[in-house]
Formats: structure tokens, sequence, C-alpha cells
């Protein structure tokens, strides 16, 4: 019952984050994010903080193919909701019937560590993206150093990760 909770929760909350960080997501940091992802699951690291990278990978792909369509014109109707709620099964589904997500024992505060960690990855790239944005228009439009549209979000899904790491 509560997986069937948190996965809206975790829909609405893709759809509404997704919106916002289209245009700040490049190819780049979506590369940065799986490298981050794949590297905590090879060193081992719990899956609450892996997840977070789970969640900011989806964001990141969710407003990169949002961002691909609307170049081409390739746009309907509620196509963030419908594009969002696919890569959410997608993802979840498999992890589901894997027996990953949903199992009695990879919980965390009463909730399945992926969806948490997911949760808490979709927030900060959102806020990551916002501070990027923040800095950007204290500087008159203009960054303050170079691949700062990555390093920003990537450096706030780190310290994320370390948060959590030590943490738990």
């Amino acid at each position: 019952m509560k997986f069937k909770y948190l996965f809206f929760a975790l829909l609405f909350l893709g759809i509404f984050v997704a919106g916002f960080v289209s245009a700040q997501v490049c190819p780049v940091c979506v590369v940065a994010i799986g490298a981050g992802l794949g590297l905590s699951r090879w060193f081992g690291i719990d899956d609450v903080v892996s997840s977070v990278w789970i969640g900011a990978f989806l964001i990141a792909m969710i407003s990169w193919t949002l961002e691909f369509m609307k170049k081409r014109n390739w746009n309907f109707t509620d196509d963030g909701i419908v594009i969002t709620l696919a890569y959410i099964l997608l993802t979840f589904i498999p992890l589901y019937y894997a027996g990953i997500v949903g199992h009695p024992l990879n919980q965390i505060w009463g909730l399945d560590k992926i969806i948490v960690g997911s949760t808490i990855g979709f927030i900060v790239l959102y806020l990551g993206s916002w501070f990027n944005l923040y800095l950007k228009k204290q500087n008159g439009g203009k960054v303050y150093f170079p691949y700062q549209r990555v390093a920003v979000p990537v450096l706030f899904l780190l310290i994320t990760s370390l948060i959590l790491w030590k943490t738990i």
C-alpha cells in the first residue's frame, strides 16, 4: 500500500520537476549522472544513495526527451505526463518484478530505499538546476565558470550522496 502512494508521489514530482529542468539538462549532465549511478552501484553503495542518481537520471532523461520532441515538433496533449509516466514505469516495474523495489528488507524510515532515494534525487536535481539559474542571474546571465550548468547540479547530487552515505 505504501509503495502505491510513493509511486504516485514520485510520478507527480517527476512531472513537476521535469518541466522546470527541461531547459537546464544537457547531454554531458546526463552522462555525468549516469556515471555517478554506475560507480555507486559498482562500489556497492547503499541503495538509498545510488537511487539518488536514479531519480536524477530519470528527470534528466525525461527533460531531455521532452526537449528532443519539442525541437522536432512532436508535441501532443499531455506529452510531459505521458513521457514521465513511461520513464517511471519502465524503470520501477522491472525493479519491482526483480524483487529490488518493494522488498521488505530494503527499507528506510518504513519506505522503500529506491523510491526514497529517487525522490531525493528528483528534488536535488531540481534544486541544483535552480541554483545554477540563480548564479547565472546574479552574474548578468553569464556563467561563472565553464560547464557550470553541469557542475552545479552534479555537485548538489554528490554532496547529497555523501550526506546520505555517512548518515545511513
